[in-house]
């Protein structure tokens, strides 16, 4: 049924019950989880130099994904489940996507954090450009989802 599993995690509550629901996915069907991190280094409109700011969060980003990504491959030991885990970069919603045409993905779980209104007006929906932008099926799940 599927192979390969994207499941994008940035520790948050629902990426991590994103991450269980994939890894349970992945045990009954034999598939591998892929396990990634994005790096989102845009700057927009910030008067520093670009490159410091990217530096910056470069290094506070990687030690984050170390941490994240370390628990993410517990999971899925404890799962028995094989794990590939990357940190790339970009805009979140766009890496995902580029990350699943690029490892030949076929499905994707991602969390949800189930904002509305104005909030999610303002801050956008990864998860929402994830399932319109993906040529696979998506699963989204909630932080309470986890099983």
């Amino acid at each position: 049924m599927y192979d390969r599993i994207l499941a994008p995690t940035d520790g948050s509550d629902p990426a991590t019950a994103a991450v269980r629901h994939a890894l349970a996915l992945a045990r009954t069907t034999g598939a591998t989880v892929h396990a990634v991190y994005v790096l989102d280094t845009r700057t927009g409109f910030l008067t520093v130099s670009k490159d410091e700011v990217r530096g910056a969060l470069r290094e506070v980003g990687e030690d984050a994904a170390t941490t994240i990504l370390n628990e993410v491959e517990r999971l899925a030991t404890d799962a028995d489940v094989e794990l590939v885990t990357e940190v790339v970069d970009g805009a979140p919603d766009q890496a995902i996507l580029d990350y699943a045409a690029d490892h030949d993905v076929d499905h994707i779980v991602v969390g949800t954090h189930g904002r509305t209104g104005l909030e999610r007006r303002l801050l956008g929906s990864v998860t929402e450009r994830v399932i319109g932008g993906a040529s696979v099926p998506v699963t989204a799940v909630h932080g309470d989802d986890a099983d």
